[in-house]
């Protein structure tokens, strides 16, 4: 897989006064454009449209600072549509106008070519399992939240604390499937996995069909929602560690270290994450559900 990713490192770094089309680098990797962006936000910290732009930007930037051509047609050339657009994309990256870089001649910020390297450590394994699953439904409290990386996310303590206790017993009653009690369920994200970009977060149950066909109760007025998920294959992952270091921890090292390893890519669809916490909150134990598919 690494060198498949670094394959497609080669094409973008050929065709940076080009478009490219994030099919045919997923066409190079031999693998699901979705995956492809998953993994490559994963092990460059970065979205793989934010790394183009950067290394675009990059490149021009030594232009700018050249003698050459004008700056309308450096811009052209990177795939802005106008001078206007080209400077205000240049200025977030460098942090002054191109006119003013070419006049000053002011020191500028480079985005280095990424390379994909093999790192062995071999200190601590990852326990996991596939299975495959029939169609269920996620039901419960629904709000769309920002991604953070690191650290507590504030959205969601907001939106957990302000669940009445009847609510959460009414969920507890519909939970009829793996995994079982109350669960984190992430749905609609962005495949790039930039910090801040937002996605539907449920706090609620997987439930069978069955179970999910009448989620009303006359005694709480509090409104559900509910996410129909299709069949298919999911790898489940457990960590036991720190809160909430060890579960963003486990997030990162499925992405850095177990789909690099195995034939198995992540398709669309939720993300699941089963915790139970020590009395004083500090530590976790915790199930995180992906949904994937063999690579063909």
């Amino acid at each position: 897989m690494l060198e498949r990713l670094n394959q497609v490192m080669e094409h973008i770094e050929g065709r940076l006064d080009a478009p490219i089309d994030v099919t045919d680098l997923a066409r190079i990797a031999v693998t699901s454009e979705y995956h492809l962006r998953r993994m490559f936000s994963a092990l460059a910290g970065m979205p793989l449209s934010e790394y183009i732009r950067r290394r675009r930007l990059t490149v021009a930037g030594a232009e700018v600072l050249g003698a050459g051509d004008s700056l309308l047609e450096i811009a052209v050339r990177y795939g802005y549509g106008s001078g206007e657009a080209f400077a205000r994309a240049f200025r977030a990256l460098h942090g002054v106008g191109p006119g003013e870089a070419r006049r000053t001649g002011a020191a500028l910020v480079s985005q280095p070519r990424l390379t994909f390297r093999l790192t062995v450590e071999g200190s601590s394994s990852m326990r996991y399992r596939v299975t495959d699953r029939p169609a269920f439904t996620v039901v419960g409290l629904r709000a769309r939240i920002p991604l953070v990386h690191s650290g507590p996310n504030q959205a969601i303590i907001d939106l957990v604390r302000g669940i009445p206790a009847r609510t959460l017993e009414r969920l507890e009653k519909l939970s009829d499937l793996e995994p079982q009690g109350i669960v984190a369920v992430c749905d609609d994200l962005d495949p790039g996995r930039a910090e801040g970009t937002e996605l539907d977060y449920y706090h609620g149950v997987i439930t069978s069909t069955a179970a999910a066909a009448d989620t009303s109760d006359p005694t709480d007025p509090t409104e559900l929602a509910e996410l129909a998920v299709p069949a298919g294959a999911w790898a489940v992952f457990t960590t036991s560690g720190p809160a909430p270091q060890a579960i963003q921890e486990l997030w990162r090292d499925v992405f850095t270290q177990w789909f690099p390893s195995n034939p198995y890519r992540s398709r669309p669809g939720p993300e699941i994450l089963r915790t139970r916490l020590s009395p004083d909150g500090t530590h976790a134990d915790a199930e995180l559900w992906l949904p994937v598919e063999r690579e063909s």
